[in-house]
């Protein structure tokens, strides 16, 4: 599981996350929420070891994500919200590439079930922003890990690519453990089992769902204060 206690995260005097605590369970579906600012893509990177937490002790099955960190790499699978992709290659050549440092044999099947295999010999540069983000979530995929972290996978996508990744999230959430950040608070309520509101650094919900249609977006109002 990933066990974050008592974490904190200044950049220089801000205090980007403070003291926040929280651990996953295997099969759940975190809905992060939180306002522009908030903390949520500085935890993920703190979760993925990109940074150093200045107090406070993270575990990735057991493994500290900044001493570790190669270790702790072949467990998540990462989905930032600037997907990073090399815009001059093929789809199916940077696929291959990505699949050879991951040791991913059966990387190809796992680009069609993304629903890639119609865009092989585009180049990344080509694609639509939602296929430049399926790419990303093919590649994060690679290696099996056990843990998925995606930060604002639908952001930027017409309805009916947001609806096709919330649906492939959701498929993959019956396998993996899934934290997925997002402003789109009915998507939350759609795809998440458990809600992680965070504002100003600071954890203010962290519990289940609202079961009633529009309960997400009425304990967000409640918890986040303008």
């Amino acid at each position: 599981m990933i066990i974050l206690s008592s974490v904190s995260k200044f950049f220089g005097q801000k205090k980007a996350v403070d003291n926040i605590s929280f651990k996953t369970k295997e099969g759940e579906i975190i809905g992060f929420l939180g306002p522009n600012g908030a903390g949520k893509t500085t935890t993920m990177r703190l979760i993925l070891g990109y940074l150093k937490p200045n107090s406070g002790k993270i575990s990735v099955c057991g493994l500290d994500p900044v001493e570790q960190r190669v270790t702790v790499l072949k467990q998540v699978g990462y989905l930032p919200e600037s997907n990073p992709l090399y815009q001059e290659m093929r789809v199916f050549d940077y696929l291959e590439f990505i699949a050879l440092a991951k040791n991913e044999k059966n990387w190809q099947d796992i680009a069609k079930e993304v629903g890639l295999s119609s865009v092989f010999n585009k180049k990344i540069e080509e694609l639509s922003f939602g296929f430049k983000q399926r790419v990303g979530l093919a590649a994060s995929l690679f290696g099996n890990p056990k843990y998925l972290v995606l930060d604002e996978p639908t952001s930027g996508l017409d309805p009916l690519e947001q609806e096709k990744i919330r649906n492939l999230i959701k498929k993959l959430g019956q396998k993996k453990t899934i934290i997925f950040s997002t402003h789109i608070l009915s998507e939350a309520e759609k795809v998440a089992n458990r809600l992680i509101i965070i504002q100003n650094g600071q954890i203010v919900y962290d519990g289940k769902k609202p079961k009633e249609k529009g309960g997400v977006e009425k304990l967000f109002k409640k918890k986040v204060k303008n």
